[in-house]
């Protein structure tokens, strides 16, 4: 397929990256639509026949167009491309905030996706949350699936709503998970390891626990009470998080990313 990406910022790259990768397009498939030359720097796989500064009639040669520009610049993006499109072109757009009704109305054609990905996708472990207009058939939900895979594992949900709840929790999620971390690290740090051997000590913990968990089918209040034995050192720190409120604490903070995430979107 003719793969056309607007953007090579860091989401665009990775894009652009993943699906050259796994092979669901090639570099003479691909185009680019880019203001700067740091976005050609960054992915000189792509010919320089297929590098483009401006729109223009190559836009209608795309079966995919992936927007990935910052949704302030959107604005000045859609007129621009708008001429070039037609009905049979589905849009995918991974910008923050940005609905499918705003795509329909900016760009006048029915066969919009809006995605939700993560940090992780740039390393081919993301999570993508996605949603579509009406218009696309199956296979091509099957197609754009496939095609947000290769950025690690993509979900399909019918309410578009949804978008707000995966930017509050998987979007926002890799923030919360670094402070956790980094939190773990410093205590390492005054109990009296190294920087590095703390930093060795937490992100291997953060690792093999994510895997522990994904190999078997056990609950992570199953897993905790396997780690916390009664009147041990494991049960002794999570006393301390239950007196402070801390899983309250952590699902205000991302019902508080969801209804920022609602207010950029208005």
């Amino acid at each position: 397929m003719n793969i056309l990406i607007i953007g090579a910022g860091n989401m665009g790259t990775t894009y652009a990256k993943s699906l050259l990768a796994s092979h669901f397009a090639t570099p003479d498939q691909m185009q680019l639509l880019i203001r700067s030359d740091a976005g050609r720097t960054r992915l000189p796989e792509i010919p320089d026949y297929n590098i483009f500064r401006s729109a223009g009639d190559f836009i209608r040669q795309a079966d995919i167009i992936i927007v990935s520009v910052k949704p302030q610049d959107y604005g000045t993006v859609a007129p621009t491309i708008r001429p070039f499109l037609n009905p049979e072109q589905i849009v995918l757009s991974v910008m923050a905030g940005v609905s499918i009704q705003t795509l329909h109305t900016s760009l006048g054609i029915p066969k919009l996706v809006r995605a939700m990905p993560n940090l992780p996708s740039q390393i081919g472990m993301g999570m993508t949350v996605f949603s579509c207009s009406p218009e696309l058939d199956r296979k091509e939900l099957f197609i754009i699936q496939n095609l947000l895979n290769t950025t690690g594992k993509a979900m399909y949900v019918e309410d578009e709503g949804l978008l707000d709840s995966a930017t509050a929790v998987s979007g926002s999620g890799p923030a919360y998970v670094y402070y956790f971390m980094n939190a773990m690290i410093k205590a390492g740090i005054e109990l009296g390891f190294t920087p590095a051997q703390a930093e060795l000590l937490v992100n291997q913990t953060f690792m093999g626990s994510v895997h522990l968990q994904n190999r078997n089918t056990i609950s992570c209040e199953d897993w905790i009470k396997k780690v916390a034995s009664k009147g041990g050192t494991t049960e002794a720190a999570l006393k301390v998080f239950l007196e402070n409120r801390v899983e309250e604490d952590v699902k205000e903070a991302i019902n508080s990313a969801f209804k920022r995430s609602q207010e950029l979107g208005k």
